[in-house]
């Protein structure tokens, strides 16, 4: 893949320019892939207005930015695109029956279901390729569950580690970006294997997902709330 997406960029871009300046150190999906389908940005550098530098920055100076190479760049405007930060839940603290709970230490079932949180699902796609993938099948499965449910008058079900699979990497352990690595402190745990673990293969996860049984031996079903003073879908409370 790399050696694809090397030889495409290669074709796309004007003479004179270094491929250094488009050649990263790093595999695809090890960090984000910057995609230009329509060549938009090579079409602009053919005008002679655009030029690329690639370097580590050393410091933001009065002139604008020095980089460690020892080479500076004059500028009037700096955009910046570094520093992102990723938020669990968009900033929310999860708490049952008024407990928080401490999603870092947590682990997911099938990357769909928290360990230990009755009735919560979310949708994480892959990291590695189009995250519509997962997140197709991902609902797919949240939807036999739900219908599994009602057929067997079900209103609880919870996720349980009762072979302690945790391990101490993150869901997105399989990336190096710097903002992947910030977060490793908030985001779930891996497990050492499946449902557990993260697989990142959309032909083994459509099996998991779409095939497999929803009653494994893990999940376990309640027919009535788990606290008698709330409904089931009230149990599970999110505040800000």
């Amino acid at each position: 893949m790399r050696n694809l997406f090397l030889r495409t960029v290669r074709k796309s871009l004007p003479s004179g320019f270094d491929m250094r300046d488009f050649t990263p150190t790093y595999n695809p999906w090890t960090q984000r892939v910057c995609a230009i389908p329509d060549k938009d940005l090579f079409k602009a550098m053919t005008s002679a207005r655009v030029s690329v530098e690639t370097g580590q920055i050393e410091t933001v100076n009065e002139g604008g930015i020095l980089l460690k190479s020892g080479k500076q760049l004059n500028a009037d405007i700096i955009i910046t695109a570094t520093g992102l930060k990723l938020q669990v839940l968009g900033g929310i603290a999860l708490c049952i029956d008024d407990e928080p709970v401490p999603i870092s230490q947590k682990l997911t079932y099938k990357a769909v279901l928290m360990e230990g949180v009755p009735n919560m699902s979310w949708i994480f796609g892959y990291t590695n390729a189009s995250w519509t993938l997962k997140a197709d099948i991902a609902a797919r499965y949240i939807c036999r569950l739900l219908n599994h449910m009602t057929a067997k008058g079900y209103r609880v079900c919870v996720a349980h580690d009762k072979e302690g699979c945790a391990e101490n990497s993150s869901i997105m352990a399989g990336l190096n970006s710097g903002y992947v690595k910030r977060a490793e402190g908030i985001l779930p745990r891996q497990g050492s294997k499946p449902p557990w673990r993260l697989l990142n293969d959309y032909e083994k996860d459509s099996k998991i997902l779409l095939n497999a049984a929803i009653e494994d031996g893990i999940l376990t079903f309640e027919a009535k709330p788990i606290s008698k003073d709330a409904p089931a879908h009230s149990v599970i409370q999110a505040i800000k």
